[in-house]
């Protein structure tokens, strides 16, 4: 009853075109934004930082890239993982490379070169689409393993072929390395996570973004009346993968510290962002969101109800997982393809008609 729009008057275009343009939805995002950066950085612990709040920040921005390729432009990728380890290798070649620098800037850094790979990789679509454009990028997927795999230089000629992340600062508190605090690395991601979620939602509202919808919804037409293939796809290609890209230098520098590509950047990473977008929403920014929370808090979930509480095998749960996510997959694809997103569209929609009929 009081998700109303009664007397929430707009007086200009720009009011009108804005984000939220619901009073309401704009008060509750800036509460969400108060309690992300001002309440849960003095109450997270490591538990809570490793399982759950920093996986799901960046794989947030990894499905928000992944988004913006598959459910914008209608370009399906499989390739996803590949492109986190293109990021990973590329802020690790950064930071030992380049120590007097900010990791911030690493990360931004390895985002870009990402970008060039992922529009290398997106020449294809020019000429291919839909299951071929899959299978090429899956082969981008294997192809990018391997080359990290067998050529020393990516990892420093390191015997045991692992990455190691080196202690880095940001304002003199540590982000990577073994002293970093569970509440310093939520921050870091956390900052890049509004940061890149306010210019994906800027950058699918304007030209661009239009541009990508339009050849998803059918690129022969969007051809006639203007739109560049060329460069609709592989600005789809570069800023998908710049996305992916930071999300993984986030993953291998401030999450884990230390990954091997083939056990972390493998097949199932870009099987687990897709289906994260799924679940999600295909283009929505809020869906990514919501798929990431989904697939993050699934196993953190059952691990804590079926094996801590009932006493279940630790397989039994992690093979229900499999099943669920399974099973909502068919679910969604089926019964509701724009998935969690759109479900929350309609809730929304008949929180402002109640109490009258819908």
């Amino acid at each position: 009853m009081f998700y109303r729009e009664a007397g929430d008057f707009k007086t200009s275009y720009t009011d009108d075109s804005q984000t939220f343009p619901i009073k309401f939805d704009r008060w509750r995002y800036y509460a969400v934004l108060a309690v992300a950066f001002g309440v849960i950085p003095f109450i997270i612990d490591d538990y809570w930082a490793n399982a759950v709040l920093v996986p799901f920040l960046i794989y947030a921005i990894a499905a928000i890239g992944l988004n913006i390729l598959t459910g914008y432009c209608g370009q399906v990728s499989l390739g996803t993982g590949g492109f986190m380890a293109v990021g990973a290798y590329a802020c690790y070649k950064l930071m030992t490379g380049f120590p007097e620098i900010s990791i911030v800037f690493h990360v931004i850094g390895a985002g870009f070169i990402t970008a060039g790979v992922g529009a290398l990789f997106g020449l294809p679509s020019l000429r291919i689409k839909g299951f071929y454009l899959a299978v090429a990028t899956l082969a981008a997927q294997f192809f990018l393993v391997w080359l990290f795999n067998k050529v020393p230089w990516f990892y420093n000629n390191s015997a045991s072929g692992q990455i190691s992340a080196p202690e880095r600062t940001v304002f003199g508190i540590a982000v990577t390395g073994p002293n970093t605090e569970a509440w310093a690395k939520y921050l870091i991601c956390l900052c890049f996570v509004v940061v890149l979620a306010w210019v994906a939602r800027n950058l699918t509202r304007g030209t661009i973004g239009r541009s990508w919808m339009a050849i998803r919804d059918m690129d022969i037409a969007a051809e006639i009346i203007g739109v560049n293939p060329l460069k609709a796809k592989l600005t789809a290609f570069a800023v998908s993968s710049f996305f992916i890209g930071v999300a993984g230098a986030l993953f291998f520098s401030v999450y884990l510290g230390a990954v091997e590509v083939g056990e972390v950047f493998g097949i199932q990473k870009s099987f687990l962002i897709l289906f994260m977008v799924i679940i999600g929403g295909l283009g929505s920014i809020f869906g990514s969101f919501a798929g990431a929370a989904f697939m993050v808090l699934m196993p953190v979930l059952l691990k804590n109800v079926l094996v801590g509480q009932l006493g279940w095998p630790t397989d039994l749960a992690a093979h229900l997982d499999f099943m669920i996510v399974g099973a909502l997959i068919v679910i969604f694809l089926i019964a509701e393809p724009h998935g969690l997103a759109q479900l929350w569209r309609l809730a929304k929609e008949k929180l402002r008609l109640w109490p009258f009929p819908h």
